[in-house]
């Protein structure tokens, strides 16, 4: 059974370069052989972060996350069971919010600054598939 899941979390490091080369190098050569995709949105000092497979490998590495100390503030915005992939091309895409077209933003948020904690998971998820259809998201695998 295949799920997909969104959360969202603030990084502990303002300045997160380090931490975020650290999630991609990681999250892609374990994602692979487990069968996880996704993406990993970052800006501000937030990550939103899609994650797609199976369901037992999507919450064993979820827990994971919850208690990673390079994240805090981890809140689960989106989960659902799932009939195919959306990211199913990348281990681990990544998108830098900070970099991201302001009209893209602001179709889906009150500000240019895009904040996951203040919409739904509906919402981040739609922001994401924009991403994806504008070819935002970097890193194909």
């Amino acid at each position: 059974m295949l799920v997909r899941l969104l959360y969202v979390s603030r990084a502990v490091d303002p300045n997160c370069c380090a931490a975020i080369e650290s999630i991609l190098e990681v999250s892609r050569a374990h994602n692979l052989q487990h069968g996880i995709t996704g993406v990993l949105c970052y800006g501000g000092g937030t990550f939103l972060q899609a994650i797609e497979g199976g369901r037992g490998a999507v919450n064993q590495l979820y827990n994971h996350i919850v208690v990673d100390r390079r994240h805090a503030d981890v809140l689960l915005l989106y989960y659902e069971e799932i009939s195919e992939r959306r990211f199913g091309g990348w281990t681990m895409g990544q998108v830098n919010l900070a970099k991201v077209n302001t009209s893209i933003v602001l179709k889906y948020s009150e500000r240019p600054e895009f904040d996951p904690y203040a919409v739904s998971g509906q919402v981040s998820l739609a922001l994401l598939e924009e991403l994806m259809a504008t070819a935002s998201i970097i890193g194909r695998a």
